[in-house]
């Protein structure tokens, strides 16, 4: 067999197949594990996380900042473990990461996809 294929032609064209065994039909799960900050975003109605959103958009940190208050409100987070006050003020140190990083772009962009993921745990909410 020729150690270079031609145009066309794969390598393993003339070998058989190894290791290639039929479907046997395991389910896999994949679990994301969140970090603190990412697990104490609250689960808001809709029309606030739309608004958070926005707000994280145009000025960074603001909306997440205004999403901390709504744990306060009694908006759930996947930090069931923790204090209502703590995850308060682990959401106020994420809206400052995102005010104070704002200058060199990495802020802004973590505030937007802060904003994303808000409205993505929302549409999970409702």
């Amino acid at each position: 067999m020729d150690p270079f294929p031609k145009d066309g032609e794969s390598a393993a064209a003339g070998e058989p197949s190894r290791g290639a065994a039929p479907s046997s039909g395991v389910v896999v799960q994949v679990r994301e594990k969140k970090g603190p900050l990412r697990a104490a975003i609250p689960y808001m109605p809709f029309p606030v996380a739309v608004i958070c959103l926005f707000l994280n958009t145009f000025v960074p940190g603001l909306g997440t900042f205004v999403s901390a208050f709504t744990v306060l409100c009694g908006a759930r987070t996947d930090l069931p473990d923790r204090h209502m006050c703590c995850v308060f003020w682990l959401n106020i140190a994420a809206a400052l990461i995102q005010i104070l990083t704002a200058i060199v772009m990495v802020g802004w962009i973590m505030s937007i996809f802060w904003g994303m993921d808000m409205v993505i745990l929302a549409s999970k909410y409702s």
